[in-house]
């Protein structure tokens, strides 16, 4: 039964006077001082002191004694509506005689998360460390609230702010540093004004270095839901066991996460990347000619099998990087992606990727020919290292010339400065898997058959996100569409009619409409 107590207590104190009648002192001789509570003559003014409530729950399991106290509050009508409430939670399951914070749960939590891929793990760690723990760590678990959730988000708009200001601040200086750089080569051979531009070019220099010092990444909205959907898994695990009623996480609103769009390198936009050095989307796909080009630009390349195996049959890098030659048949035109490798912190980690990402991968005739003459080089290379080098016996399918196993980075540096040299608008690794994609639709192929290539779980995943309309299809859809319509009459450009032989010398008179033409303003061919 619901019966709380109510009463006020200040903060008032009086010395502790001995039997001796002497004040009784601390160990560090000032005098001791104790609590005045009820007995304080101010105690009933209107104002002095804090309202405080208790109230009896029902016996623990062994029959002790479980009493809810709460304090603080300036007024009574305070104390009733906290009591209430804290009530009602308990009532809901919540333990609210626990003094547990949400920093002591969360790592509890991840603690129980043994079983997440090590890179969710990783995503989840870093939450935690980076904004779930300092902006909600500190608070009981009984007390967490939604404002205090909107609290976080507001807090990192705010450090998003200062961090925009860090970064254009980082930006004028790399600028006078550029400027000053410029002066500095301008003034060779006058030697005073060279020893005074060099100086102030390091100087610029050293502050750019020193503005640089604390730079950390916007958090995009993107970041905040994940971070979000990270405290929503956490307080449902919370809610299973019973330690939370409810999942705040679920009631917060965040900024909406567009989807970046893949476009495709059309001759105006790579205009106009070539005259500002944007790319108009985060996500961007070479056309059949531009990937061509490409591909006849690394014909020389060491990984040249590689690379068409990442634009024609679109793994990911990690798979790539994991590939044995134990699941690849040349002799049947197949490989299979078992494995992946996954980098946290440029280490390298052997991870069995999703159920839906297990796959048989057929290769097309020009990339398993480039692969039959890649395993050749590697068979080459490895007889040139087994004498004085060593070679790394790692069985995977790409490995540098001692054997070693790529790493995911080197190959997209790699990647990215090939593309660099060869003169083509930038396209990401990862935007291989959109150009394949794109390819194969453009081939005729059934969106069913990519999905399956590229190791999603559902055909709705592909269509959306790694397919791209390129300018053929476009054109292709809007031929094949004005072409349903039957018409009677030939429509096309109008063209003048050609004048009858026996009229060419009679000049039609001015300002007259023949059959729908333009009027003739007296323009006469030249003889």
């Amino acid at each position: 039964m619901f019966n709380p107590s109510y009463y006020r207590q200040c903060a008032c104190r009086e010395p502790v006077i001995g039997d001796d009648g002497t004040p009784v002192l601390n160990d560090d001789g000032t005098p001791k001082r104790r609590l005045l509570g009820a007995r304080c003559p101010k105690i009933k003014q209107k104002g002095h002191g804090r309202w405080y409530f208790y109230f009896e729950l029902e016996a623990g399991e062994s029959g002790e004694r479980q009493r809810v106290r709460r304090g603080g509050f300036p007024t009574k009508d305070a104390a009733q509506t906290k009591a209430a409430e804290v009530y009602r939670e308990a009532v809901k399951g919540t333990d609210v005689l626990s003094n547990a914070t949400v920093g002591e749960d969360l790592q509890a939590w991840l603690k129980r998360k043994r079983s997440l891929a090590r890179t969710t793990s990783h995503g989840y760690e870093d939450h935690v460390r980076l904004y779930l723990e300092p902006h909600l760590g500190h608070i009981k678990r009984r007390d967490l609230k939604p404002r205090h959730v909107e609290a976080m988000y507001d807090a990192i708009e705010r450090e998003n702010a200062e961090r925009l200001i860090h970064h254009a601040r980082i930006v004028e200086l790399e600028e006078a540093r550029d400027a000053a750089h410029a002066t500095w080569v301008r003034s060779a051979g006058k030697k005073e004004e060279r020893r005074a531009a060099r100086r102030a070019y390091l100087d610029a220099n050293a502050a750019l270095r020193e503005g640089r010092k604390g730079k950390r990444k916007i958090t995009s909205a993107a970041t905040m839901h994940r971070i979000n959907a990270t405290l929503s898994s956490f307080l449902g695990s919370g809610i299973k066991r019973g330690d939370y009623t409810t999942n705040w996480a679920a009631m917060v609103e965040l900024p909406p996460v567009k989807r970046p769009k893949a476009l495709v390198w059309t001759p105006e936009r790579v205009a106009e990347w070539k005259r500002t050095g944007t790319k108009p989307s985060p996500v961007m796909v070479w056309t059949p000619e531009q990937t061509g080009e490409f591909l006849d630009f690394i014909a020389d390349d060491r990984l040249c099998g590689m690379w068409h195996g990442f634009i024609f049959r679109g793994p990911r890098r990690g798979e790539m990087c994991a590939l044995p030659w134990t699941e690849v048949s040349l002799t049947g035109s197949w490989f299979r992606i078992s494995a992946q490798i996954v980098e946290i912190a440029y280490r390298m980690y052997d991870e069995a990727p999703k159920q839906d990402s297990v796959r048989t991968v057929t290769l097309d005739a020009l990339t398993r020919t480039l692969w039959t003459a890649w395993r050749e080089t590697q068979e080459r290379e490895r007889q040139q290292w087994s004498g004085e080098k060593a070679w790394v016996e790692s069985h995977r399918v790409w490995t540098h010339e001692n054997g070693e196993p790529l790493h995911p980075d080197w190959i997209s540096r790699r990647f990215n400065r090939l593309v660099e040299l060869s003169g083509l608008p930038p396209v990401r690794l990862h935007d291989t898997r959109h150009l394949s994609a794109t390819l194969a639709l453009l081939g005729g192929a059934d969106i069913k058959v990519v999905q399956e290539r590229l190791g999603h779980s559902s055909r709705q995943i592909t269509s959306d996100t790694y397919t791209s309309v390129l300018p053929q299809l476009l054109t292709a859809e809007a031929e094949s569409t004005s072409a349903v319509v039957p018409r009677s009459k030939q429509v096309g450009p109008r063209r003048d009619k050609p004048t009858p032989p026996e009229k060419q010398d009679e000049a039609p008179e001015a300002d007259v409409d023949t059959e729908g033409d333009e009027p003739d303003e007296g323009l006469r061919p030249a003889a």
